[in-house]
């Protein structure tokens, strides 16, 4: 369980896998600040809580600007010592191999995957450190363990995201801050709306995408949610580095 009174940012909130895990980590009573780039679906996300018997609070803008990074530790702040801090919030790349990438999108790819959650890391480490230790989800993706699961911008943002998770882990272990990575496969989310569909290479795409992956199905953002409550939960004290696949056998492919 989660301590009463504690604060946990969950980042990309305002659905899919962020929703999620904001409703299951309030569930085990702490209060979650649903941060979303969408004041409405953000908006809804703290109406659920907050109808199930938990406590939530939204903080809305784009978490790769320092300003809001620093709203969001804020308003956490504010409602108990910060422990939890869950980066999920992402955006996917039209799975062209880097001769087809174009500046806008590997800087968008790299900004919001990669960049967001090193500025919410350095802002919540030192509430985290001065509480005494805190927990640390990242949201990865098979594409952050191999070369074949999207295109390279999106690709190589996740393998950014493991080498963030594993350098936190180690750096900051002996002061109680704990750094995990959970690497979701296919998911029922409404991250593909994030990109324009017409321009997704059809040609990288059937290149990129395993034979295999179509026998697996895609999990519900719950399952995902599950993992990332047990990592911000005292149960799983001793997990620390960890990058978790939780693709439904994919990565065992």
């Amino acid at each position: 369980m989660i301590a009463q009174g504690r604060s946990v940012i969950i980042t990309g909130a305002g659905s899919g896998i962020g929703r999620a895990s904001a409703l299951q980590v309030a569930a085990l009573g702490a209060h979650a600040v649903v941060s979303d780039l969408n004041a409405e679906t953000a908006g809804e996300t703290v109406r659920l809580i907050e109808e199930a018997g938990g406590s939530a609070s939204a903080s809305v803008g784009d978490i790769s600007d320092t300003a809001v990074v620093d709203a969001v530790v804020a308003e956490a702040a504010a409602h108990g010592p910060l422990r939890g801090l869950v980066n999920n919030a992402g955006v996917m790349d039209v799975f062209a191999g880097a001769g087809e990438t174009d500046d806008a999108t590997w800087e968008r790819c790299l900004r919001v995957n990669l960049t967001a959650p090193f500025l919410l890391t350095r802002a919540v480490l030192p509430a985290m450190l001065e509480a005494g230790g805190g927990s640390i989800v990242n949201i990865a993706s098979e594409a952050g363990i191999r070369g074949a699961a999207a295109g390279a911008a999106y690709t190589a943002s996740k393998h950014g995201v493991v080498g963030l998770t594993r350098n936190t882990a180690y750096v900051y272990a002996r002061q109680g801050v704990r750094t995990n990575a959970v690497l979701p496969g296919g998911v029922a989310t409404n991250i593909m709306d994030s990109i324009d569909p017409s321009k997704i290479d059809q040609a990288g795409m059937g290149a990129i995408t395993p034979v295999h992956q179509t026998a697996i199905r895609n999990a519900e953002p719950t399952e995902l949610a599950a993992l990332v409550a047990f990592l911000i939960a005292d149960e799983s004290s001793n997990v620390n580095g960890a990058i978790i696949p939780c693709d439904g056998g994919w990565s065992a492919g």
